[in-house]
């Protein structure tokens, strides 16, 4: 029976004296045996934690009672062993980095679209549909007739909508990540930049996953999720990949053994 609890959250608010949030937020988590990582910036907070579900509530009732965080939005997996062995909280200039402040999804955001609706939007032939996750994550899974920009990191992504997107061609765009973070801050950047119908999923990949039949989804693959699980599939399960320990990339387990 698992006994610990995983809970991974962001949200982009206002936070000018994140730096002053820091101390008191590690004590509340060291103090409900709660590990992993925080990341506090001027833009929000991001994080992924883990501990027993008594620990795991305290510290979301803890950031939920300050009214410029709460509510909070989470997902929750499960473990029988300790994914993180220390507590993070970690001051940042973003909580995603892209590199570009401007592209700041508390002034400006695309339109989010729910996991339902999601098929219907990008069956549509005039929808651009971007995967804005690195190359070793699209390798892994992605959506049918998803453009993988080939990026190592967040970072290049804004050079790849550069040399590749264009406001006048390229009408609609809909774009999507694992949880939600990376898209609502890459459909910022698009806005930023003059392109006007911009979409993402709500949510993310997993929260498609969780929503949508396989029987009617048009994901191929597994996810890429960062913690021990590696990959989940369809049904959220620990998927068929491991870490390559030398190349730090997700492989197919038979493939590491052979």
């Amino acid at each position: 029976m698992s006994t610990l609890v995983i809970a991974a959250f962001y949200k982009f608010v206002d936070l000018p004296d994140y730096a002053e949030l820091r101390a008191p937020l590690r004590a509340v988590c060291d103090a409900n045996q709660v590990k992993g990582t925080i990341l506090l910036a001027q833009e929000g907070i991001n994080s992924t934690i883990a501990g027993p579900r008594a620990g795991i509530d305290a510290v979301l009732a803890y950031l939920q009672a300050d009214p410029r965080i709460g509510p909070l939005e989470w997902k929750e997996a499960s473990a029988d062993t300790p994914p993180f062995a220390r507590m993070k909280v970690r001051l940042k200039k973003e909580i995603v980095t892209l590199g570009m402040p401007e592209a700041n999804p508390n002034f400006a955001v695309g339109n989010y679209v729910p996991p339902a609706e999601w098929n219907q939007l990008i069956s549509d032939p005039s929808v651009t549909l971007v995967d804005t996750r690195n190359d070793y994550e699209v390798q892994v899974g992605t959506f049918k007739g998803a453009l993988n920009p080939q990026t190592a990191s967040f970072r290049e992504f804004p050079a790849y909508v550069e040399a590749n997107l264009d406001p006048q061609a390229h009408r609609k765009v809909a774009m999507f990540c694992t949880g939600g973070i990376r898209c609502e801050k890459a459909t910022a950047l698009l806005l930023n930049l003059g392109f006007d119908e911009v979409y993402h999923l709500e949510g993310g990949i997993l929260k498609y996953l969780e929503t949508v039949p396989a029987t009617e989804s048009l994901w191929e693959g597994e996810c890429f999720v960062f913690d021990e699980r590696v990959t989940v599939d369809h049904a959220l399960q620990r998927g068929s990949y491991v870490l390559d320990q030398p190349t730090g990339m997700p492989v197919k387990a038979d493939d590491q053994e052979s």
